[in-house]
């Protein structure tokens, strides 16, 4: 049986970030792709225009249509929007029997705001205890504990409080600092740094939905936490390194770079 990913996220029309990052990614690292979408935008790689938020009871009867008929081995949320969705998903992933990965997405590549202001207690509250996986930016972990995030540090410190929150494991994102991108792995009994050679390019657009995605593909296929990051990361790197250059602003990375997750987690 092909693994199965689902990712509860908003839509990018560039293609570059959200769902279709998502699906892209899923696609590549061998996994059936599912979207229940959270959001609409209107966006490109130069400017975020609008968003708009679906109902939460809509996307609430997407997901239970997802799980009715082709449940998943593993999930993502990234763009929720506002506290209707953010409650309504923690609600529905308390009878989750497998993995989600949450990514805290509030915003945009672009610097505009992805989420009303009143998400931050329900994610905090409700959504935060249902991940396995938590993977804030600087800026999200910044938001979600109310400490200081500018060093790898203060990355420790936040990735700690996140786990005293309740999630099962913390991946702190280091792509906004200075030097290699570092990112830090919390659990309750370990520590681990991931770090990446910076490469210079402005072609970033989606990179958190691409890494959130790629570690929710590994997941689906059985691997374990450490060797999924270990491997998504390297797929990230190897799709800024090889992005196609196109839109005028922060293009979109390669989400054909040719690396693969076989199941189990080994790479083929």
């Amino acid at each position: 049986m092909n693994p199965v990913a689902l990712t509860i996220a908003g839509s990018d029309p560039s293609g570059g970030a959200g769902i279709q990052a998502d699906l892209k990614t899923f696609h590549q690292l061998g996994a059936y792709g599912e979207a229940v979408i959270t959001l609409v935008t209107v966006q490109n790689t130069v400017t975020l225009e609008c968003v708009e938020c679906l109902p939460a009871v809509l996307v609430l009867h997407q997901l239970r249509a997802v799980l009715d008929d082709i449940p998943p081995h593993a999930a993502k949320t990234g763009a929720l929007g506002n506290r209707a969705i953010v409650e309504a998903v923690a609600r529905a992933a308390a009878d989750f029997r497998f993995p989600l990965v949450v990514d805290p997405v509030l915003v945009s590549q672009h610097g505009r705001a992805l989420a009303e202001d009143d998400i931050l207690p329900a994610m905090r509250d409700e959504l935060v205890p249902r991940a396995a996986l938590l993977t804030p930016n600087l800026a999200e972990a910044e938001a979600l504990t109310g400490l200081e995030v500018r060093d790898v540090a203060g990355m420790h410190r936040a990735g700690r409080r996140l786990l005293e929150m309740g999630a099962k494991a913390v991946l702190v994102k280091g792509g906004h600092l200075a030097g290699d991108a570092v990112d830090v792995l919390l659990t309750s009994g370990s520590v681990r740094e991931f770090r990446a050679p910076r490469i210079e390019t402005r072609h970033t657009h989606g990179t958190g939905c691409t890494y959130s995605a790629a570690i929710t593909a590994g997941l689906a296929a059985g691997a374990l936490l450490e060797p999924a990051i270990s491997y998504a990361k390297a797929f990230v790197n190897e799709a800024i390194r090889s992005a196609p250059g196109l839109g005028r602003g922060s293009g979109p990375l390669n989400h054909h770079a040719p690396i693969r997750l076989a199941r189990g987690g080994v790479g083929a």
